[in-house]
């Protein structure tokens, strides 16, 4: 959202534009689970404008529209972990603790999801609670399904590519997930290669997370991520975190002890108009993480039950996640939680840190021009 232009044919277009939602309610959705009695949190539609005769709508809750006017911290959230990272009601539970963590660390939350056709931004606690309970009824959405999902009017959880997709589209500069996708191993073979990557290579959010999935591979996911422009920074270590754990062999591109380092990398990518994103890797909190040797050995049964099994594409890391919780008792579970609320208490701590940058640079502009 920095600024605008006009287009050969004359038509303006911007980021983003405010319109004016009508009693008749087309700026919310209800869900199928609500009463006409029950209060539903007031969104506004976001017009994401182009030469296109119609604007695509993208429903914004009214609290997210009020942080984003007023300069406030937001941090976007995925809806994936929520209907295909772990069941119900634990994913509810832990939607809501994260949602709460960023909220206690002076940001606003804004998990994304497709309902009925329209891009959320911004969910109420009866739409987490849909996301929730729906499950795998959801259709797990990368930035290649959106146009299906909403042409088709259906109901999409937004992975890592899309969630930034709809972020940057809003102007919310920083996402909190769990781990990021990449280059999955054998890759130069199969060409099984995260859309992750790519988005992160042309879309300039932020992304905080436990480094890459340690199913994948990570030496090669680095070296695609420097090929795309993609700035990479390890958190308050030299090592880039592997998910489950907090070492992987490689050596981070770089290294941020802060948050307010982390919003100055934020704010000279936006300064130089980069147009790439930025991953910091924050690992896992020490006393939350599970052996390596072991984790890795139930990745490597995983792996060979998902090639008996010919599992391919998206269905791969939902499956591996899922057979390594089963074959580590249910510690790799309680590990992605804990490093998923500690990627929303770094995460929020940018987004206020990044937050205060850009006013004091504004007051800075005023008191100039005076």
């Amino acid at each position: 959202m920095d600024g605008s232009d006009w287009s050969p044919d004359g038509v303006w277009l911007c980021a983003v534009e405010f319109a004016m939602v009508a009693d008749s309610g087309s700026g919310s959705r209800r869900s199928e689970s609500q009463s006409p009695e029950q209060p539903v949190e007031e969104s506004r539609t976001i017009a994401v404008m182009s030469t296109a005769p119609s604007p695509v709508g993208v429903a914004v809750s009214a609290e997210v529209e009020a942080a984003l006017a007023s300069g406030g911290a937001v941090v976007a959230l995925e809806s994936t972990i929520i209907s295909h990272g772990m069941p119900y009601p634990k994913n509810l539970q832990t939607a809501m603790e994260v949602e709460a963590i960023v909220r206690e660390n002076g940001a606003v939350p804004a998990t994304i999801a497709i309902l009925d056709g329209v891009p959320h931004v911004g969910l109420n606690s009866e739409q987490l609670k849909r996301l929730a309970i729906s499950g795998t009824q959801f259709q797990k959405t990368a930035r290649r399904d959106i146009a299906q999902v909403v042409a088709s009017g259906g109901n999409g959880a937004t992975t890592v590519s899309a969630t930034m997709f709809f972020a940057h589209k809003v102007g919310i500069p920083i996402f909190v997930t769990g781990g990021i996708g990449g280059v999955h191993r054998h890759g130069e073979k199969t060409m099984d290669i995260s859309s992750d990557l790519t988005e992160l290579g042309k879309t300039p959010v932020a992304v905080i997370s436990a480094g890459v999935k340690s199913i994948l591979d990570i030496s090669r996911t680095l070296e695609y991520l420097e090929t795309q422009g993609v700035t990479v920074a390890a958190y308050q270590t030299n090592e880039f975190p592997a998910f489950f754990t907090d070492t992987s062999g490689c050596k981070a591109p770089c290294r941020v002890d802060s948050p307010e380092e982390c919003a100055k990398i934020i704010e000279a990518n936006k300064n130089m108009h980069l147009e790439s994103g930025i991953l910091i890797a924050v690992p896992i909190p020490k006393q939350h993480a599970a052996s390596g040797n072991i984790i890795e050995s139930a990745i490597q049964q995983a792996l060979k039950e998902a090639d008996d099994k010919k599992i391919t594409g998206n269905a791969i890391t939902p499956f591996i996640l899922d057979r390594v919780k089963v074959l580590t008792g249910g510690s790799s579970l309680e590990a992605n939680i804990a490093l998923v609320k500690n990627n929303a208490l770094t995460g929020a701590r940018i987004a206020v840190a990044f937050s205060d940058l850009r006013k004091r640079a504004t007051n800075r502009s005023v008191r100039s021009a005076l």
